[in-house]
């Protein structure tokens, strides 16, 4: 992508899909909004904190305390902050088509499957509503909050990375995959890149040039290759959230004490000054 692209999401009011410059990119937060709070405050104070782009990498909601909370304070981030923003993981499209948000195909029967396998027990009560109401969910989500749920991009394009809930299949080009993603294909029952769980660290498309950065299956710790770079480090239920920082090549996570650890090596080419 050129980093000149113009990134047409701006001029829908969606969160961008087309970056360039600094930026962090955060694992799957999955309701940890106290987690989410403490890599703030650490990425605020690592420098260039007003140029970043702050990249989510999706499951915003499901599994952790307080989802409300998480996706009140992306609406917070995206006002106060407006280089921020989320690449939609499964448990956010998930929610958003068990409750019309978008335009799903009925067969695909996602308030069933977010109910039965989404462990969204919690995203229900943080909203004051019993598992499984449907309705009073739908009429207790705040309209931003729904907003926000529906535009989530499905890609994150920046020049040096390509930030993907799940990653990319190898059974297709890469450019022929990022056209699917930016057209976000809600007919799909299961869009694999936000789905599927084989997309480890040795799986991608041949002809990609730039890393890919994911979420989506829990690492205890993140893992930084030449394809591949993966960020989920909690899968909602333990650990601290993880962040990467370019161009400091810089890994920073939610632990207090912990000190950003500086890889030594970065198996990426450097860009031409």
């Amino acid at each position: 992508m050129p980093a000149s692209a113009h990134d047409p999401a701006a001029d829908s009011g969606r969160l961008a899909g087309r970056i360039d410059g600094p930026v962090a990119v955060i694992g799957d937060v999955h309701g940890q909004l106290d987690l989410l709070d403490r890599l703030i405050e650490r990425l605020a104070g690592c420098g260039d904190f007003d140029n970043r782009w702050i990249v989510l990498l999706g499951d915003l909601v499901d599994r952790g305390p307080n989802p409300r909370g998480v996706i009140q304070r992306v609406m917070e981030l995206t006002a106060t902050h407006p280089r921020t923003t989320v690449a939609c993981g499964n448990h956010d499209l998930a929610m958003a088509g068990s409750l019309g948000l978008v335009p799903v195909p009925e067969e695909a029967d996602w308030s069933r499957r977010w109910r039965r396998g989404y462990q969204c027990e919690t995203t229900f009560a943080s909203y004051g509503v019993a598992a499984g109401d449907f309705a009073g969910l739908a009429r207790a989500v705040p309209d931003d909050h729904a907003r926000l749920l529906a535009g989530l991009p499905w890609v994150v394009e920046h020049p040096e990375l390509i930030v993907v809930h799940a990653g990319l299949v190898p059974e297709l080009p890469t450019e022929t995959q990022l056209q699917m993603l930016r057209q976000r294909d809600f007919s799909l029952h299961r869009p694999p890149w936000l789905c599927r769980k084989d997309l480890g660290a040795n799986v991608f498309p041949a002809d990609c040039r730039v890393p890919i950065v994911s979420g989506h299956v829990a690492q205890k710790r993140p893992h930084v290759g030449s394809r591949r770079i993966l960020l989920d480090t909690t899968g909602g239920v333990g650990g601290e959230l993880t962040a990467l920082l370019l161009p400091e090549h810089q890994l920073v996570t939610s632990h207090r004490d912990a000190r950003p650890v500086r890889q030594s090596w970065w198996p990426f080419g450097r860009r031409a000054a």
